[in-house]
């Protein structure tokens, strides 16, 4: 029975059915938010973080041996900002949706994965490639393509704001990407404790700059219950324990395709008018994340740093 477990937990394809669960549900959040017109997008932020905690609590795996306790300073770290950066990627997210088209938004939004390509580059080896530099200027051309037709027609308009969001919640989701490689802080496992103080902070400021509103319909409140159990409960475990696995520097790339599933899911709902320049950013992002994510053949293939490693 143990081999079979220890077969099981190393097994290739548990960790690439992880991550393509992750990258679906995290695809369908615009369309799934686009069903929740009814709520200010704080309150929706609120809801679906309170959603993800309750339903990830009996999923969160639990260690039975005991563990490095964190220092002070670590503990500061996991427990305010990590969810300072959750409540700041969804917030900005649901607002970002509200202020502009949601096929434009999602595609800054999904830019994340550059972002942490970027980042955890420069952490592992010092330095950024030409090739990681060249494919992360496809990929923001991608989202520039989407924004500088509105800038050259008319300057700054309503949606400009929608635009500043999307890439706000773009470096929040980045940043807790690579704070979720630290193996010390098993974020993974705190899980829904991170995710309820996120919606703690994120329910304060919703009373403070959205007051109080009626209750939501049921139908509101039904897709706020399936969008924070799956793109932010289940999604966030599943991403978990694919970056745990040994393959985690490829399956990592899945990412890449979230933003061509979410504008595919919004064009086929009927919710995004299909637009020329959609598909051909999404190709630029995907085409930049994947340019970017390859490193030249003499440096060998990227590892991660010694302390990101798992244990």
């Amino acid at each position: 029975m143990q081999l079979r477990h220890s077969r099981l937990a190393h097994s290739p394809w548990l960790g690439g059915g992880a991550a393509a669960l992750a990258v679906v549900l995290w695809a369908l959040v615009p369309l799934l938010a686009a069903d929740t017109q009814a709520l200010p997008p704080l309150r929706l932020a609120a809801l679906a973080l309170l959603a993800g905690a309750l339903g990830t609590l009996p999923m969160a795996r639990r260690r039975r041996h005991r563990d490095a306790p964190l220092s002070p300073a670590q503990r500061v770290m996991v427990y305010l900002g990590v969810p300072l950066l959750v409540a700041g990627a969804v917030g900005a997210c649901f607002a970002a949706f509200r202020l502009a088209p949601a096929g434009e938004a999602a595609l800054i939004l999904y830019t994340w994965p550059v972002l942490f390509l970027l980042a955890s580059r420069r952490l592992a080896l010092g330095r950024l490639s030409a090739g990681t530099v060249v494919g992360a200027g496809l990929a923001f051309g991608g989202a520039a393509l989407l924004v500088l037709p509105d800038a050259l027609a008319g300057g700054v308009s309503g949606a400009w704001g929608g635009y500043a969001l999307a890439l706000l919640g773009a470096l929040c989701w980045a940043l807790y990407s690579l704070a979720s490689q630290v193996a010390a802080w098993r974020l993974g496992e705190r899980l829904p404790h991170l995710l309820l103080v996120a919606s703690v902070m994120v329910g304060g400021l919703s009373l403070a700059l959205e007051g109080t509103h009626a209750l939501p319909s049921r139908d509101a409140l039904l897709a706020t219950a399936v969008l924070g159990l799956g793109p932010y409960g289940l999604a966030m475990l599943a991403w978990d324990r694919a970056m745990r696995d040994p393959l985690a520097h490829r399956l990592g790339n899945l990412a890449h395709a979230v933003p061509v599933l979410a504008t595919l899911f919004l064009v086929m709902a009927g919710v995004t008018t299909p637009d020329w320049r959609l598909p051909l950013a999404a190709l630029l992002v995907v085409a930049g994340s994947l340019t970017a994510s390859r490193e030249p053949a003499r440096h060998g293939p990227l590892r991660a740093p010694r302390r990101f490693r798992r244990r």
